[in-house]
């Protein structure tokens, strides 16, 4: 039976997959910061619970260092959107803590253990592919996460492990409940899970969900700057103009 360990495991995404995983028959770690979150999933759901917080590198690294499984899913992460008129620094050091530097002190206390036939999956967003308004620091964490994950992939291969990233779109969580915005194709947190689990075990090096929404965006991704920034600039005025008629 194969074991698979997941941050971020006390909401959203992550809670429904320790969930889901558990129920298949994985021997799930489900990691995250809410301690009596993690005791309820060891009661419901019959797994084991590691209680840390990713961004503090001592902390990942005594959560970690002695950890054994084959699938390893860094999921952890915070949504913020820039107000540009109170533009905050301190915000970009907050979400790429968590999205980006949580990630890093995962890796750096796994891959000490990491073994040929091992899957390291990273979750990104598809925020990444244009340049949405509002999402300086959430698409900026998550493009770095993406292109370290790619890096990472093109380093690991020798060894023998796989690289998967993971880009959803829209899922219905605690943090998309906060948005003001039409959140177009957005599904449910089990799809969401099911995706994911499909994808991780066809080894799948690229998963998107929802997967229309997906190809739309990726097509989207492939236009020429200018278009890119044009098509941002008129969804935008559309929803400040939908926020007038409120």
């Amino acid at each position: 039976m194969k074991q698979i360990l997941i941050t971020g495991a006390t909401s959203g995404i992550g809670e429904g997959f320790a969930k889901l995983a558990a129920d298949r028959h994985y021997n799930v770690i489900a990691c995250g910061r809410n301690k009596e979150k993690l005791t309820e999933l060891e009661t419901s759901h019959s797994l084991s619970t590691l209680n840390f917080d990713v961004t503090d590198q001592q902390q990942t690294l005594d959560a970690l260092s002695n950890v054994q499984a084959d699938i390893y899913v860094l999921n952890a992460g915070v949504c913020e959107y820039v107000d540009i008129d109170t533009f905050d620094p301190d915000m970009f050091k907050r979400v790429f803590e968590a999205n980006f530097f949580g990630v890093v002190n995962c890796i750096n206390a796994l891959l000490p253990n990491l073994v040929a036939g091992n899957q390291l999956v990273i979750v990104d967003s598809m925020a990444r592919l244009l340049p949405f308004t509002q999402s300086q620091v959430y698409g900026a964490s998550k493009a770095a996460l993406h292109y370290l994950t790619k890096t990472m992939e093109v380093d690991l291969a020798a060894k023998g492990i796989m690289v998967q990233s993971v880009s959803p779109g829209f899922v219905e969580t605690p943090l998309t409940n906060k948005n003001d915005f039409d959140m177009p194709m957005r599904i449910s947190v089990d799809e969401a899970v099911a995706s994911l689990l499909k994808g991780i075990e066809k080894r799948s090096k690229n998963i998107y969900f929802p997967m229309m929404f997906g190809v739309i965006l990726r097509v989207l991704s492939r236009l020429p700057s200018s278009i890119k920034v044009a098509l941002s600039k008129k969804m935008k005025n559309n929803k400040q103009e939908a926020d007038k008629d409120v």
